[in-house]
């Protein structure tokens, strides 16, 4: 697979944003998995050097507030070399569809992907999916709506495939915006604001959609494993949002475990660096590799 140098500015813009100062190229770019409403939705696939056995697939979500950010800047192409196939998929975001829509973009790409594996060699049977703030959330309702019809969508078709995922690492998503909307009103009710552009109006009016479209609300113990990664000065998503998020799971019988940088705020390169690297490599070893 080849690698390539990113010049000078453009490698402070990746270590200021969280990103891997690897820059693995994607093996596989730009493929359209669906096209929802005439909304081309692209992914990106890494595969690592040694696709024998066939390697897990982890699924990577970009954050952005749901109103920006790219599927090309994925921020664990270093997974593939520990012997996962990374795919970092896009969704709509918030100029072009409200909620739902992007919970089920990220579903129907991941039945994509099962119902494509035999083309790429990735073994599907266990996948981790991965995300950083908005993406936080959307792997946040990914690991806890498997099965739930009303959330699953038809988009990209294979509908004959699970949308289910295995393992969960959310980076510092959002779980709750009732109680959101209480401690940051600016986040969810001021015009503009990320939740309120999600959910098509403020929370205050739209309380029963803002329960519905909260991960915590839809905690089970069906759900995947969760590792929650969060900073305890992060003023843009508060670490209460982990805390109940993995407190839930733990209540519901399902493995659930916060790391805590005491240090970081919302995102930093310091999230994607040695030990907290070496930590979610082990949580998704132990989860997607154990008895392959």
């Amino acid at each position: 697979m080849k690698r390539h140098r990113i010049p000078g500015f453009a490698l402070l813009l990746a270590l200021v944003g969280g990103l891997s100062a690897t820059a693995a190229e994607p093996t596989h770019k730009d493929i359209v998995f669906a096209s929802p409403e005439g909304h081309d939705l692209k992914l990106d696939l890494y595969l690592p050097a040694k696709m024998d056995p066939k390697p897990p697939l982890v699924v990577f979500i970009h954050g952005g507030g749901w109103r920006n950010g790219s599927f090309k800047n994925c921020s664990v192409t270093w997974l593939t070399e520990s012997g996962y196939a990374v795919a970092s998929i896009g969704y709509r975001l918030t100029d072009v569809a409200t909620y739902p829509a992007q919970v089920q973009d990220c579903k129907g790409a991941i039945r994509w992907l099962r119902a494509h594996a035999g083309e790429f060699g990735y073994d599907v049977t266990r996948i981790g999916a991965v995300g950083t703030s908005a993406g936080g959330y959307l792997v946040a309702m990914l690991g806890t709506t498997g099965g739930e019809s009303d959330l699953e969508g038809e988009v990209g078709g294979n509908t004959d495939q699970s949308s289910a995922v295995q393992a969960v690492v959310d980076y510092y998503g959002p779980t709750d915006f009732v109680a959101r909307s209480k401690n940051q009103p600016k986040k969810t009710e001021v015009e503009g604001s990320p939740v309120r552009l999600l959910l098509g109006g403020p929370v205050s009016e739209k309380t029963e959609l803002a329960r519905q479209a909260s991960p915590l609300n839809h905690v089970d113990a069906k759900d995947a494993p969760l590792l929650a990664i969060h900073g305890e000065k992060d003023t843009t998503v508060f670490i209460e949002h982990s805390r109940w998020f993995v407190d839930a799971h733990q209540k519901a019988g399902v493995e659930a475990n916060l790391i805590v940088l005491p240090e970081s705020g919302h995102g930093g390169k310091e999230y994607f660096e040695p030990p907290i690297r070496e930590k979610v490599v082990a949580f998704l070893d132990r989860i997607l590799k154990a008895g392959k």
